[in-house]
């Protein structure tokens, strides 16, 4: 059986998802596996350099996500940053995660099909894909660019919306903080390189002091001089 159309899954029909994957306690699984994630990954470009602005892709509807629609969007927006600004001139992020499991109590088609069908009502049927459960006004995916790139991350945020079951709005603001933080060894590579400076500062400064000295220590021996020689100039004046 190939895959279902999307609206088949975004309607959220329940309050709260009644899935749960233990990873402690296996046997107080709701369900025996969850299906492999298809979101290859989150974070896209460079995370090291810091942007002035970002672009952020907002829903309009309460829905549900795939996890096979998220990772078609990222791709989509991901190549179009990479063909326009570069791999060095963007910083991207998917800021939602597929947790809820997607279930179906599969049922025989055709002649014959009641005698295989039966069974007890309203099963809890077996898991098929993840989806992301999306709120009303909830950031999907966030790109960090500078001032002059806006244009181009808002035209790639927007043709997105042909790989997503809901309304977006495209967002830019200077909050960059919000996009979250950085992956770790970027933070770790970020510290080192925001010591090094301060390292550099330091000495740099330092020789500037010394330079200071130098030049205060010299002033009183260069006037000594002076005296020493209108007092010689004097004496010979006199003789």
């Amino acid at each position: 059986m190939g895959l279902r159309p999307g609206r088949c899954y975004r309607d959220i029909k329940k309050d709260r998802a009644f899935t749960r994957i233990a990873i402690a306690k296996h046997r107080k699984n709701y369900v025996g596996a969850n299906p492999a994630l298809r979101i290859r990954q989150f974070n896209m470009g460079n995370p090291s350099k810091e942007f002035t602005h970002i672009v952020d892709l907002i829903s309009q509807d309460k829905v549900q996500v795939r996890d096979n629609a998220i990772e078609a969007m990222r791709m989509l927006v991901n190549r179009y940053l990479q063909k326009h600004l570069g791999k060095e001139g963007y910083f991207m992020r998917i800021r939602v995660f597929p947790y809820q499991a997607l279930r179906e109590n599969k049922q025989a088609q055709g002649a014959g099909a009641d005698r295989v069908s039966q069974g007890m009502s309203h099963a809890f049927g077996k898991v098929i894909g993840r989806a992301a459960r999306v709120r009303k006004g909830q950031v999907i995916t966030s790109v960090l660019v500078d001032e002059e790139n806006i244009e181009v991350a808002k035209t790639a945020l927007e043709r997105a919306k042909a790989k997503l079951p809901f309304k977006i709005k495209v967002k830019v603001h200077t909050d960059v903080k919000s996009i979250g933080t950085r992956p770790r060894a970027v933070k770790i590579k970020m510290a080192e390189e925001k010591e090094e400076k301060e390292e550099k500062k330091e000495e740099g400064e330092g020789e500037k002091k010394t330079e200071e000295e130098k030049k205060t220590e010299e002033k009183p021996a260069k006037e000594e001089k002076k005296t020493e020689e209108k007092k010689e100039e004097k004496q010979a004046q006199k003789n």
